[in-house]
């Protein structure tokens, strides 16, 4: 399954929310999630461009392998995604196990997200409102699809980020940014 994403910085959702009001689009709760960062013993992920993680959601647990984006506009990429146990004794054991098999924990991205429901042209997409702590506001919008679709896929998002009057697109993860902001503060201290 292809996870085709755009997203972008603001300063502020209502111009945003407003648009999605327009269209009937449907919220879901807000909800607070924790997302668990792994690198691996054979390979940095940061290079490679991939991603392994534990989202916790609440008392939910998912395991999620991200792979290298496929072009330079989107953040489009393979994504697998499972259900792990709830609670925190399952996050906890699962962690152990890939800390044992050698992987090593990166940082935790915690953010507070609500997630919109949306059809265009034939393509049920997602746009979420994130909040996440250390950097800021970020509209992302995504569709999920396979390689067949791709193509019409990445010309609907490319123009509902238009029609949401977003501009600024941003590539890297969350966890990218956190890192990239830790290591500027990191070397204005020295």
């Amino acid at each position: 399954m292809l996870e085709i994403e755009v997203k972008c910085p603001v300063r502020d959702f209502a111009p945003v929310k407003r648009r999605l009001a327009e269209w009937g689009a449907n919220a879901d709760p807000p909800r607070q999630e924790a997302d668990h960062y792994f690198n691996a013993p054979d390979r940095d992920f940061a290079r490679t461009d991939e991603a392994l993680r534990l989202r916790r959601i609440g008392q939910q647990n998912w395991i999620t392998y991200k792979g290298p984006k496929l072009d330079k506009q989107t953040k489009t990429r393979t994504e697998i995604e499972l259900p792990l146990g709830d609670g925190d004794q399952t996050a906890d054991d699962f962690a152990r196990v890939v800390q044992h098999l050698g992987y090593r924990p990166v940082a935790v991205v915690r953010k507070e997200r609500t997630c919109y429901h949306a059809k265009r042209d034939g393509f049920d997409l997602e746009i979420t409102l994130d909040s996440v702590a250390g950097l800021g506001r970020y509209v992302e919008v995504e569709i999920r699809g396979d390689e067949q679709s791709y193509g019409a896929a990445r010309a609907c998002l490319v123009r509902t980020v238009a029609d949401l009057g977003l501009a600024d697109t941003e590539r890297r993860s969350y966890l990218e940014l956190l890192l990239a902001q830790a290591a500027v503060t990191e070397h204005g201290k020295g």
